[in-house]
């Protein structure tokens, strides 16, 4: 699938982000979270139904993850980056072999640290609200909110 190199603003800096054709002008159907906080979690599913996201999967850790994907192909997946005892560089990667949109959310708040083929990767800093995920999403999808 073919992509498109855009710049946007992401928690107030400018990142270049890869929007795959195709994907970009609807919103997700369905979004796999992988975040350890079970708060945390439910806070972004609530934002993503209020959007009109119809499959939410919430998972805790990289082994739950992988049995999601084994199921089913998300739309998009938001990664916490560090998941207490492992971090979601390579289950990344898994979901950039398949083809998969994702974004990292994270208490970091830059890439600058990550794994040099993952810095580019559109991140989300914690704490965020309503307005600063729905424009993380916009940066994927622009009619999510």
């Amino acid at each position: 699938m073919a992509a498109e190199a855009i710049n946007v603003g992401v928690v107030g800096s400018i990142r270049r982000i890869y929007v795959f054709r195709g994907r970009a002008a609807v919103k997700p159907k369905s979004v796999l979270i992988l975040e350890d906080s079970l708060i945390i979690a439910m806070e972004v599913e609530e934002i993503l139904r209020s959007i009109g996201v119809e499959h939410v999967e919430m998972v805790a850790n990289l082994d739950e993850a992988a049995k999601a994907l084994d199921t089913q192909q998300p739309d998009f997946a938001l990664l916490d980056v560090n998941l207490g005892e492992a971090m979601s560089f390579d289950f990344a990667r898994i979901l950039r072999a398949r083809d998969i949109p994702f974004g990292f959310v994270s208490g970091y708040s830059d890439t600058g640290d990550f794994p040099d083929d993952l810095q580019q990767t559109p991140l989300l800093v914690k704490p965020f609200d309503d307005t600063a995920m729905h424009d993380f999403l916009r940066a994927f999808f622009s009619s999510a909110g």
